[in-house]
């Protein structure tokens, strides 16, 4: 177990028994990550200069990082998040900051359960072709293995009860170059290097997924019978299917896209896992639009993702990206797949961020920023909804507008590695994952001002 030490300019005093950081005013500490010099351990806690919010350092390993934006790490009580580090999977009790390692590698974790405090992996075997799902209960520790997956299988998602698992497998022996034939990516230097998946993408991305999308590769798409290990195929296509998530709330509903460079495909669906209602849920209509980096509400009732419309290159970027694409025009884009209402949420240029999030009552959002000038920050974002008495027609798409806010100055930050922003479970926080000191930690900023508590 890994006990914290204590903040630079007061000892943490206390820390929210209930979910987090408690509302204690705590000292400001006049560490930045400009200050710390290289080989330095990097700070506990500091405040950001430049935005008046609190930074915590969550995790002690170098090379430990947050899950994937999507792929849920805290357990249903809300107390705890489940992070992984070069060594396994571990998990932070977010009242005090104690961590302990759950389940040691190689594995690749998955999701923790949304009905229990479960944590979802895979193991590899002697095989490098065939891996094996597992599960470790983050309290009691007690481990099971659930299946041997197909060929190339790769399981992406759990469903809201926990009785099925849903992944995807290259048929056969095709490959399109690169690392998106289901293996990992040549991993960086350092501690991250142990990580079970590459933490960072990799410099020629686009170009990739280009010739991954073109080479038409027959893929599988099938779920798991958690109980019984019996796997079953539901759906089959020579289009590339990709970032599975199972709705929170509704165990029979799955959303997946068709990945690829984003104005070169229809990307977000949805499908039932007796395979029936395979849905669009965007379609493409404008010259250069995209979508992508789509995710669900808590709630389990709307579907959000970005939209980008045209593109204008520039070369004013900094030495790692010094060329950079920039939409003209940018919506985070909401689906009900209740009611099939839509809104879109406009934002400026510069707040594009590479992911968007929601907080679990749905009412601010963050974004993680992105590698252009002026948007390397952590946003949150108030919506606001455009009011017409006037507007005929139920099926139109509503409108509004982003009000931002800089919580993080990510200056210092290399976006190689994606923040990839989650709120915690009591919305006071948002977690991110940043190499802004060098090595990859997991830290979270405070959405309230230090000043105004």
């Amino acid at each position: 177990m890994i006990t914290p030490k204590p903040f630079p300019a007061l000892r943490a005093a206390a820390l929210s028994a209930a979910i987090f950081i408690s509302s204690v005013t705590l000292a400001r500490a006049e560490v930045t990550p400009m200050a710390v010099s290289k080989g330095q351990e990097p700070p506990t806690s500091w405040v950001d200069p430049d935005t008046g919010h609190r930074v915590v350092r969550l995790t002690r390993e170098p090379g430990s990082a947050s899950f994937y934006f999507t792929d849920n790490g805290y357990t249903p009580d809300g107390k705890q998040l489940v992070y992984t580090t070069p060594e396994g999977i571990s998990v932070l009790v977010l009242a005090t900051l104690q961590t302990r390692q759950i389940v040691p590698g190689p594995v690749r974790a998955i999701v923790v359960g949304r009905k229990t405090p479960t944590i979802y992996y895979t193991k590899p075997t002697k095989d490098p072709l065939y891996s094996e799902l597992w599960s470790t209960n983050v309290d009691t520790g007690a481990t099971r293995k659930l299946a041997e997956l197909p060929r190339r299988g790769s399981v992406g998602t759990i469903n809201a009860d926990e009785t099925q698992a849903a992944g995807t497998y290259i048929e056969g022996d095709a490959t399109a170059g690169g690392n998106y034939d289901g293996q990992t990516a040549k991993q960086a230097d350092g501690p991250a290097a142990k990580q079970a998946n590459s933490l960072e993408q990799p410099a020629n991305k686009v170009q990739m997924m280009a010739v991954r999308l073109a080479a038409k590769l027959p893929v599988t798409m099938f779920k798991v019978d958690l109980a019984t290990g019996k796997s079953t195929t539901l759906l089959q296509s020579t289009d590339w299917l990709n970032h599975l998530q199972f709705s929170p709330t509704d165990p029979t509903l799955l959303m997946y896209c068709h990945e690829g460079v984003k104005v070169q495909v229809d990307r977000i669906w949805t499908i039932r896992t007796d395979g029936t209602k395979n849905t669009l849920v965007h379609t493409r209509s404008i010259q250069m639009e995209g979508v992508g980096h789509e995710w669900w509400s808590q709630d389990g009732k709307n579907i959000w993702y970005d939209i980008n419309i045209g593109r204008q290159t520039h070369t004013d970027g900094d030495k790692d990206y010094p060329t950079y694409t920039r939409a003209l025009v940018g919506f985070v884009g909401g689906y009900n797949v209740e009611t099939q209402e839509r809104i879109w949420y406009h934002y400026q240029p510069e707040e594009w961020s590479i992911h968007f999030n929601t907080s679990p009552d749905g009412t601010v959002f963050c974004g993680d920023g992105g590698r252009s000038p002026n948007s390397h920050w952590l946003y949150l974002f108030r919506p606001e909804r455009v009011q017409d008495e006037k507007m005929l027609g139920d099926d139109l798409i509503r409108l509004g507008a982003f009000h931002a806010e800089h919580l993080v100055n990510m200056a210092h930050h290399n976006y190689k590695l994606e923040p990839n922003v989650t709120f915690t479970p009591d919305a006071k926080f948002i977690v991110f994952r940043s190499n802004m000191f060098g090595p990859t930690y997991v830290f979270a900023v405070e959405v309230a001002k230090a000043a105004a508590r």
